[in-house]
């Protein structure tokens, strides 16, 4: 029994040292890692941050050119025909949302959502309009948009005020 004891009592101090040590060395470590993660992430924010803002930029020239005026003003009828008009608009309007489909990426998903309902509901409206029967030509049409179609009803304004929130959430 003795024996043990003489062996017990230098190596125990031994065996605390080391597993203090152990324990102190493990915490630097991993908080160690942990700083060099957020560093990482850091620079990765700082670096995505304009790509994400220039994603936004041409989000918002796309709500802003399917806005139904301005697509008006862009997209002159080519004829009478007043449904031949209307998918003319559909089409720029679905051209020019796949010119910037690549642009979901860099906002969010309810982001994106808001920007294809605004997109979709707008062709819903215009395909409406060919059911009235009272406007018998695509200047008809054209002009009916122009005097009837206020903000209130336009989604393109909805999605751009969701996309402008967002961006506020990126620096608030």
């Amino acid at each position: 029994m003795n024996d043990i004891l003489d062996i017990l009592i230098p190596v125990l101090p031994a065996v605390v040292v080391g597993l203090l040590a152990y324990y102190f060395f493990d915490g630097f470590l991993k908080n160690e890692e942990n700083r060099r993660r957020f560093i990482l992430h850091k620079e990765a924010q700082t670096e995505a941050l304009p790509i994400r803002l220039q994603a936004y930029e041409r989000l918002t020239l796309f709500l802003e050119r399917i806005s139904p005026l301005q697509l008006l003003i862009r997209v002159k009828p080519t004829g009478e025909d007043k449904k031949a008009y209307v998918d003319l608009l559909a089409a720029t309007i679905e051209q020019e949302f796949e010119h910037n489909l690549t642009q979901q990426v860099y906002v969010s998903n309810e982001c994106w959502a808001a920007i294809k309902s605004a997109k979709n509901t707008l062709i819903q409206q215009l395909r409406k309009t060919l059911a009235d029967t009272q406007l018998q030509s695509a200047q008809d049409i054209r002009e009916y948009i122009l005097t009837n179609f206020d903000e209130s009803q336009n989604p393109t304004s909805l999605a751009l005020d969701y996309l402008k929130a967002e961006v506020q959430e990126l620096f608030g």
